[in-house]
């Protein structure tokens, strides 16, 4: 990675961290970018250079958050279905404490933040619509199915509902204060349980898509 590149990674996490201490004290609604800007030294267009959006600053790993289904599912192992390797990437997170997850004590703030502000869980609605539509995407690739196809939309709704609703019951428990521990244990069965009754139906799909060569 080149000086510039490093540099423009430092000043972006810089702008985060910044903007992030802010929203937690006086909460997202009430910050201004003007007010980021001028607590990290910089000016406001700095800040807009790197986050388009107020709520790109809070919601700094959307892209990854966005991306990450549709990658699960990619880059699984031969033989296994998308929901399989969805719910095998879920327990593997929880086991490690994926930051993405918010499985931790010191999310409880962030997640609150998140609670307490309408345009912030606007925003996580958007970040879930696309990342299904990108999971959408790749099960239409992997089975050729016809752009107008709706099956490939249809499962990734439930395959993304199911995570999502996983994720939810994480952040509603961090929320209320409940111990990590205690947490981790009780998604990791009911995530189980969850894909298992979603694979039984799903354990196939992707099925190879044909050829009509």
């Amino acid at each position: 990675m080149g000086l510039r590149e490093l540099k423009k990674q430092q000043t972006r996490a810089t702008l985060a961290d910044t903007a992030m201490g802010l929203f937690i004290e006086h909460g997202f609604d009430h910050v201004t970018v003007a007010e980021v800007a001028r607590a990290a030294g910089v000016s406001v267009n700095t800040v807009f250079n790197y986050f388009p959006t107020k709520e790109d600053l809070f919601f700094d790993r959307q892209a990854e958050v966005e991306a990450h289904l549709a990658e699960v599912v990619r880059t699984r192992p031969d033989g296994s279905s998308a929901a399989g390797a969805v719910r095998d990437g879920l327990l593997a997170a929880l086991e490690r404490d994926e930051p993405t997850l918010g499985l931790s004590t010191e999310a409880k703030t962030f997640w609150q933040v998140v609670a307490d502000s309408p345009a912030l869980q606007a925003r996580g609605r958007e970040i879930a619509e696309r990342s299904e539509a990108a999971l959408a995407a790749v099960l239409a690739e992997e089975t050729g199915a016809a752009p107008d196809d709706p099956l490939p939309r249809m499962l990734a709704g439930a395959i993304a509902g199911t995570y999502r609703a996983t994720t939810a019951e994480i952040r509603r428990r961090v929320v209320a204060g409940e111990q990590t521990e205690s947490i981790r244990r009780s998604v990791n069965t009911a995530t189980k349980q969850a894909f298992d009754l979603l694979r039984s139906g799903l354990e196939s799909y992707p099925e190879t898509a044909p050829d009509f060569h």
